[in-house]
């Protein structure tokens, strides 16, 4: 058994330094963590190597986050947007994920998307996808907006509504509303990049 975690560790050490060394914004931080670990590693502290393993993954979680939040899109006519916010969450709450979101208000109607990856919920949309009937069941509708598939739901009586939607069956990007129409609802589904979203790293 402890041969298998040690294994593990070297695993996780050199895949984290794979994604690390192709970083910027936290380049440093983040090899200076793994060469921690690693020095932790040669001299059987275990422990300590696998928190500074975590850490440098917190950060190249981070990093992807500041990445994702560049496909949140900017206002439509009309409306207004708060700054994009990303969180990091670790795998002790609800299995972990990067989830970017970014609110829009026009009067009393609100928008909300998030884009969420490297999250276990993910394994329930996609049954959704592949199976219309699991939609269904949620009183939502399979839909194709622009190409890609989308699982949209909207109460005309109460204005309110959402999209669901899976990229490179990577991320799920997630658009909630209230106090709209549709219309406004599937505008800011259009105004995403899907293509340049799907070719990220």
């Amino acid at each position: 058994m402890f041969s298998l975690n040690i294994n593990r560790l070297r695993v996780i050490g050199l895949a984290i330094a794979f994604v690390a060394f192709s970083a910027i914004g936290y380049a440093d931080d983040i090899t200076d963590s793994i060469n921690e670990a690693l020095q932790y590693y040669k001299n059987g502290e275990y422990t300590d190597a696998v928190e500074n393993l975590n850490y440098a993954s917190q950060l190249i979680q981070q990093k992807k986050g500041k990445a994702l939040e560049s496909f949140l899109p900017e206002p439509l006519t009309g409306w207004t947007a708060e700054d994009a916010t990303s969180q990091v969450t670790g795998a002790a709450m609800f299995g972990g994920g990067v989830t970017v979101e970014r609110e829009y208000r026009k009067g009393s109607s609100s928008i909300t998307i998030q884009i969420i990856t490297d999250s276990p919920i993910m394994q329930g949309v996609m049954m959704m996808f592949s199976n219309p009937m699991f939609a269904a069941s949620e009183g939502g509708k399979l839909e194709k907006i622009g190409r890609q598939k989308a699982i949209v739901k909207f109460d005309p009586a109460n204005k309110d509504g959402d999209i669901k939607i899976v990229v490179a069956n990577r991320f799920l990007v997630s658009i909630e509303g209230d106090g709209i129409t549709r219309e406004d609802l599937k505008g800011y589904a259009k105004a995403i990049d899907y293509k340049k979203m799907a070719s990220l790293p």
